[in-house]
């Protein structure tokens, strides 16, 4: 009779015969015994061929893949489906979420067969075999890990990693798995809501995934919700009113071994972050999910309390978080702010285009992140703050695209109640304003002129200010004869308080004078701009910036008043000057050759009407 070996290993020292430890006979229950996928698994097949394709290519060299990506996505499910599809000699799972548990797994294998009982026994048999093993190193989430240290060294073999961390792409071929398709994603949600694929529930099933955002465990969380209410019709408003709760329910039944919500497999991840870190995602949790940008913070800690404006006093406590990426001499430190967000990326809760400079957060984990604050006001007015100090240290001729950028994140903020930080309504305002968001541009004006008349009184230059912003917004809406009267109260106060050639006189006076204009006061328009354009000629040169606005928009009265040649004048010279200054491809310039081509049309002026519009043309498709 064959003697039939054990796992029992004998203790030379001491004589004592000792069985593997019970996690170790855990381990060896998954080798060659890989649960199978989700019985609703539901799509991936880009992915699916794309790794059919690699492990069935003879490189030469050991095949090694790697699944990457946020949370809930559905790797290991990806990984489960590959492998119930493929044929391999030996298969063999292990949990790699901590050292102990790789180990363990390692262990199991040397167990089973029979080489050893440690992780070394492992990775020397898996060296020597040349049979087509598959390694499957599930839950690699541990930036602190080195894998590396775990893996056979060998050119045969095959391995699949699934993990948060992006940097684990560098092992070898990878795919991001992200968010599923629309018609995966509802087939999906009906079959775990059990629910027939009616047109009707198709069209309910669309709505539904596209607030979750494809997500593939925040569509199984709800189809179980629907399976266990019968109300699939109900659900959106129920989500609407209930996200965070909805998102961290666990179904009673489930469809595989997957233990976490939505809302706990990213806590998990949270909870491994620095202090620092995840302050810096809660803050990201009030912008825009998208376009968020390292310049926001780091121009706003070069905040220098401009007059009027918030001092750095009332700003304590985001100065204080903006100083861990600053150096003493001031100067910001991008490689200490890429060590926090690269420990964030680490668990794919924001990434990061190197084409754009920017960083994206999944919509889900924007609203998770929001969860994890027992109260938001603290970090709200933080955010408010931050972003205030930024617009502040925007220059002036770069506030029109930086308001295009900035927008998004203003609008979300919900800048409702700004008593309870620091003050920079005006700083919002001018978002707006640039934005063409017109009658939210006039709410936040209204409110800064009714507080600053309240606290300063009438004729201080904070109050003037106010009043020439809703003036200048009442234009835009249409109100002229409100943004009159408006203007020239602004204008009388000026002149009285600072004099005819100070700086905001004029430009009190520059719009005042388009005011006239668009209410047909067209001779008032030109006196006005007259004087404008001669003070500043005056005070600032021929080729100040405010000089050559204001001699671009006399020409524009001249041209209305049918003077064109006196329009023909200036305009050939403010184009002449912006070209010399900034250069042809310079919005300002384009649009002194567009008003010049104008009044060559209206002069009958052909041949340098088709040469200046050949220009223009060929200097946008230089853009």
């Amino acid at each position: 009779m064959a003697i039939v070996e054990t796992n029992f290993k004998v203790d030379k020292m001491y004589n004592i015969i000792t069985a593997p430890s019970f996690a170790v006979v855990k381990a060896v229950e998954n080798i060659n015994n890989c649960p199978p996928p989700s019985r609703i698994f539901q799509g991936r097949q880009a992915v699916l061929d794309k790794m059919h394709l690699f492990f069935n290519t003879d490189s030469g060299e050991q095949h090694m893949y790697v699944l990457y990506g946020l949370g809930g996505a559905g790797k290991t499910q990806i990984a489960l489906k590959f492998i119930e599809q493929s044929s391999f000699s030996d298969v063999f799972l292990v949990d790699t979420s901590k050292v102990d548990t790789i180990e363990t797994g390692l262990k199991g294998i040397a167990v089973s067969k029979n080489v050893g009982d440690s992780a070394q026994a492992a990775l020397r048999w898996l060296q020597s075999n040349h049979t087509r093993w598959l390694l499957f190193f599930d839950n690699a989430d541990d930036p602190k890990i080195n894998l590396n240290d775990f893996l056979p060294k060998c050119n045969h073999g095959n391995i699949i990693i699934t993990s948060r961390n992006p940097d684990l792409r560098n092992y070898g071929a990878h795919t991001l798995v992200s968010d599923m398709e629309e018609a995966d994603a509802t087939t999906l949600l009906l079959r775990r809501a059990n629910k027939e694929h009616s047109e009707e529930n198709l069209k309910l099933a669309t709505e539904i995934v596209k607030e979750l955002y494809y997500l593939p465990l925040a569509i199984i969380q709800a189809g179980a919700f629907i399976s266990k209410s019968e109300d699939l019709e109900g659900y959106l408003a129920l989500y609407h009113s209930n996200r965070a709760k909805l998102l961290s329910e666990k179904a009673a039944q489930s469809h595989d071994d997957y233990a976490q919500t939505v809302f706990t497999t990213w806590q998990i991840s949270f909870n491994q972050l620095s202090h620092l870190a995840a302050t810096f995602l809660q803050l990201c949790s009030f912008l825009h999910y998208t376009g968020i940008s390292e310049d926001i913070f780091s121009a706003a800690s070069k905040y220098d309390s401009p007059l009027s404006w918030p001092p750095r006093e009332e700003l304590q406590e985001p100065l204080e978080f903006l100083s861990h990426f600053v150096e003493p001499t001031g100067e910001w430190n991008s490689l200490k702010f890429l060590d926090i967000t690269n420990e964030i990326k680490a668990y794919s809760l924001i990434s990061f285009d190197a084409k754009t400079k920017l960083f994206s957060i999944h919509p889900l984990v924007h609203t998770w992140s929001r969860s994890t604050l027992p109260d938001e006001t603290p970090l709200q007015s933080w955010m408010s703050s931050i972003l205030g100090m930024y617009i502040a240290e925007i220059p002036d001729d770069e506030i029109e695209l930086a308001s295009v950028q900035l927008i998004p994140h203003i609008v979300l903020l919900e800048y409702s109640n700004p008593d309870r930080v620091a003050d920079f309504r005006r700083a919002f305002w001018e978002i707006y304003y640039h934005t063409g968001k017109f009658k939210d541009a006039q709410a936040i004006a209204e409110q800064v002129l009714e507080k600053s008349k309240f606290l300063l009184g009438d004729d201080h230059v904070d109050t003037l200010s106010a009043m020439g912003n809703l003036a200048s917004t009442y234009l835009e809406l249409g109100e002229f004869q409100k943004a009159k009267e408006l203007k020239v109260l602004v204008l009388e106060k000026r002149t009285k308080l600072l004099g005819e050639d100070h700086p905001d006189t004029l430009f009190a006076m520059g719009n005042l004078a388009r005011t006239y204009s668009n209410l047909g006061e067209l001779q008032k328009a030109m006196e006005l701009e007259v004087l404008v354009l001669e003070k500043r000629r005056k005070l600032l040169g021929v080729d100040h910036p405010d000089t050559l606005r204001a001699m671009a928009n006399l020409a524009v009265t001249h041209y209305t008043l049918g003077d064109l040649k006196k329009a023909l004048g200036l305009e050939v010279e403010v184009l002449q000057k912006r070209r010399q200054l900034l250069g042809d491809k310079h919005p300002h310039t384009i649009l002194a050759m567009e008003n010049l081509v104008k009044t060559y049309q209206k002069l009958g002026k052909q041949e340098e009407m088709e040469r200046l519009e050949q220009l223009i043309e060929h200097t946008k498709k230089s853009l």
